[in-house]
């Protein structure tokens, strides 16, 4: 592939990144919801084949959801990151995961499964060798890790990768009934679902507790659900083992190889013309609301700040499982709130079909200089849940 069509990539994204920062009131910036000080959105952005909004919710004292929206002439990216153990691993993600993939376009000329993939396995060793470093200062980082959705829109393809349990699904018109139906096109890596455990059992088919039932909920070893993570170190490498006195650290036996995985699930998608929108959110959403529950919301009410709404729907469901208002949960303060539900990060990307072809049409009318001459330091930002 040619030289210059990194270079091109470059000129679509460089240009327009921009940084979101958290928890104020500014119109331009995401806004605090006046009535729960722990959820903040953005009501409505542009990307590059049409519109997007967001929201988060705090549950944990120190939020551990990150998340980012990358906008080009081109091209739209979208990463969320559900971290447990800690943020670490989840700002770590927001911070490089990006610039890896745009790092391998330049190298490669293009976008494909092979570029995403080596930016998700130069994101683990990343983290990993920031392990390395802090160990000695901070054993429990071994123990921090990330689930990571990632999606990527460039010339009509839609190239997803999932390592987790967060989330994307498609919203798509059936022209049949003209209703908009709810697909799901991420595969969850959570030790609840059948086939994930059957993958656990047949890579270690010398371990008869690799999956185990405990307290009415699948964990793997006993002790984690998701089973493909960025960190986690402790259960990848031998010599970060964690203090086995620690009961939620607590192996059967020594770890001899990898329980998690660090392979994302990708799949490549080219947009059709019935795709209306798709949802990016962690499994603090997916825990509340069904796929078409989320769909219909998102079908039946206006764009703007229709990813709050989404948050909104789901805290109602979680204070109404626990025989509350929403009204009494919003007063419960974060970190004691991750009792009734977790972080929530929303992303919805409207796919607007014109916009798009007007995107891909753009192109042909770069010049190879003007990509050059476009080239310099690129400063790729996140929007994040940090307060």
């Amino acid at each position: 592939m040619w030289p210059w069509m990194g270079r091109l990539m470059a000129a679509c994204w460089g240009p327009v990144t921009r940084k979101y920062a958290c928890m104020t009131k500014d119109d331009s910036e995401p806004n605090v919801d006046q009535e729960d000080c722990l959820v903040w959105s953005r009501g409505l952005g542009k990307h590059s084949a049409g519109e997007y909004s967001f929201a988060v919710a705090q549950a944990n004292e120190i939020i551990e959801d990150h998340s980012q929206v990358e906008t080009g002439s081109a091209g739209t990216f979208v990463g969320v990151y559900d971290g447990h153990g800690g943020a670490d691993a989840s700002r770590f993600v927001a911070d490089h995961l990006f610039q890896h993939l745009i790092r391998n376009a330049h190298e490669a000329g293009t976008i494909s499964e092979e570029v995403v993939r080596n930016a998700f396995s130069a994101t683990e060793d990343g983290f990993l060798s920031h392990v390395r470093r802090m160990h000695p200062f901070k054993p429990v980082i071994a123990a921090v890790g990330s689930c990571c959705l990632v999606g990527l829109i460039w010339r009509g393809t839609l190239y997803i990768a999932n390592l987790g349990d967060s989330r994307a699904v498609v919203g798509s018109l059936n022209r049949s009934n003209n209703k908009i139906i709810a697909e799901q096109i991420t595969r969850d890596h959570n030790a609840s679902v059948s086939e994930v455990r059957q993958e656990l059992r047949s890579l270690h088919p010398d371990d008869n507790n690799i999956v185990v039932l405990k307290h009415g909920v699948w964990r793997i070893k006993g002790i984690i659900q998701v089973s493909r993570t960025i960190g986690d170190a402790y259960l990848k490498r031998p010599e970060y083992s964690m203090d086995p006195t620690v009961a939620r650290f607590k192996l059967s036996e020594p770890l001899r190889r990898p329980i998690l995985s660090s392979e994302p699930s990708i799949i490549t998608r080219v947009l059709r013309p019935q795709d209306q929108f798709l949802i990016f959110a962690s499994d603090g959403l997916w825990e509340q609301l069904t796929n078409q529950e989320a769909v219909d919301i998102v079908a039946n009410n206006p764009r703007a700040g229709i990813a709050k709404r989404l948050v909104k729907a789901a805290l109602k469901e979680a204070a109404r499982k626990r025989q509350m208002r929403y009204e009494d949960l919003k007063k419960v303060e974060k970190g004691i709130r991750r009792f009734f539900h977790d972080d929530i990060t929303v992303v919805v990307i409207f796919i607007d079909h014109s916009s798009l072809e007007e995107a891909d049409e753009s192109l042909p009318e770069l010049s190879v200089r003007g990509f050059v001459d476009s080239i310099g330091p690129s400063n790729f930002s996140t929007l994040d849940g940090m307060v």
